[in-house]
């Protein structure tokens, strides 16, 4: 990993004075412990956890299913009626009718619904792919959270070490008369220090995990330690590239898929202006006069009031405000991705800035004040100050590079990869 290795390689180039140990590597620092009853967990598995048992993906997969009905539903013809009447309650002048009336429907409202249903499956669809690439950038980002736990923990333990090591150091030293009391508490003040340390990683870790888990919606994450590789920062190219593959996006894919539902609902409200007729046929027996006789009709609705045009300028409106947000939504992306890129620039920059500068200088000082210390130029409290400035460089760069991951995860997501 980047902070393992750069730290361990600027310990391997300083010799440890005598009697100050030196701080352990990262890499040599030891890993979270595993959950009980649990295994090593890739990323590959987190991914494929997320796709099989996410609630979320389940309930968009459904959204598209039950679209599906309501495409069957739109291509359905109306009922034809039965209607029986009878004049008369005296058998001899009774009259008794039996008609069956067929809705026509005209203006292509058959045809409208069908459109607009498939419209809506198909924005179901987008919304899918959607939440797809926003959950596989959530699985990510939830999974190097818990790498970069796990190494921060490590780091934190390897502190410790070093501090119960300097506190037994100073211990003698105090009893062989060599340095005053002080530098003792001091001592034990820093190893408290590194045991609150302990517990605030080990709690973030936790948490890390818990997000993680939740993706697949489980309380308790299943696994006992993440294996993942911190050490090669990701890339992507830059930002005016980013921008020309922006059209892509599953977002903005979707975003334009409902535009076009919207106008499909526009066209659907506007065939609503042609009134339906019904055609009628059937029969009557009249037992005063002793004959049966056809009856034909037809019934016209006059749009004289309700035209449907409330619907329509709805519709309308509505179409235009799809169009209006689909301009905000590409707009916020594309500040996103560019700021996204820009994040992810700099702390590149400063991850390489901090691994082979920083923590190396950091590692050098610490070396030159325990062997100060150990010729008697330098206090026990420059020792403690340099390792501190030195785990400190190390803390700093391991969230250097958890930023450099997150706004790679960010970029990822936008674009939906």
């Amino acid at each position: 990993m980047v902070a393992v290795v750069a730290c361990g390689q600027a310990a391997a180039q300083s010799l440890p004075a005598p009697g100050l140990p030196a701080p352990p590597p990262m890499h040599e620092a030891p890993a979270a412990p595993p959950a009980a009853g649990g295994g090593l967990l890739t990323l590959d598995a987190a991914l494929a956890r997320t796709a099989e048992r996410s609630p979320l993906l389940a309930a968009a997969r459904k959204e598209v299913e039950a679209l599906q009905g309501g495409i069957v539903q739109a291509g359905v013809r109306p009922n034809p009626e039965l209607a029986i009447s009878v004049e008369d309650t005296r058998r001899d002048t009774r009259t008794t009718a039996a008609q069956v009336g067929i809705p026509i429907e005209l203006g292509g409202k058959r045809q409208a619904r069908i459109v607009a249903a498939e419209r809506a499956r198909t924005v179901a669809e987008a919304d899918l792919v959607s939440q797809q690439a926003a959950l596989r950038a959530a699985t990510v980002a939830a999974f190097f959270d818990v790498l970069v736990a796990q190494e921060a923990l490590a780091l934190a333990r390897g502190a410790r070490e070093v501090a119960v090591r300097a506190v037994d150091i100073a211990a003698k030293r105090v009893a062989a008369g060599k340095v005053p009391p002080l530098e003792e508490d001091r001592a034990r003040v820093e190893q408290a220090n590194a045991e609150l340390d302990i517990e605030a990683a080990r709690s973030r870790l936790m948490q890390a995990r818990q997000g993680l888990g939740a993706l697949w919606d489980e309380r308790d994450p299943g696994f006992g330690t993440a294996a993942g590789d911190l050490e090669t920062l990701p890339q992507r190219p830059p930002a005016d590239e980013l921008l020309r593959q922006l059209e892509q996006a599953p977002d903005l894919a979707g975003s334009r898929l409902e535009i076009e539902r919207r106008e499909a609902v526009k066209d659907l409200e506007r065939s609503k202006q042609y009134p339906d007729v019904r055609l009628t046929a059937g029969t009557q027996r009249n037992n005063e006069l002793g004959r049966n006789q056809a009856l034909i009709g037809i019934a016209i609705p006059l749009p004289l009031f309700d035209r449907n045009q409330g619907n329509v300028y709805e519709a309308t409106v509505r179409a235009d405000q799809a169009r209006d947000m689909h301009r905000a939504l590409a707009a916020r992306l594309a500040r996103d991705l560019e700021q996204a890129s820009s994040r992810l620039a700099l702390a590149r920059g400063s991850a390489e800035t901090l691994r082979h500068t920083v923590m190396p200088a950091a590692n050098r000082a610490y070396d030159a004040a325990t062997r100060g210390f150990e010729a008697g130029k330098f206090g026990f409290l420059d020792v403690l100050d340099a390792q501190r400035t030195l785990f400190q460089a190390r803390l700093r760069h391991l969230a250097v590079v958890a930023d450099t991951y997150q706004a790679a995860v960010e970029i990822d997501r936008i674009l939906g990869r």
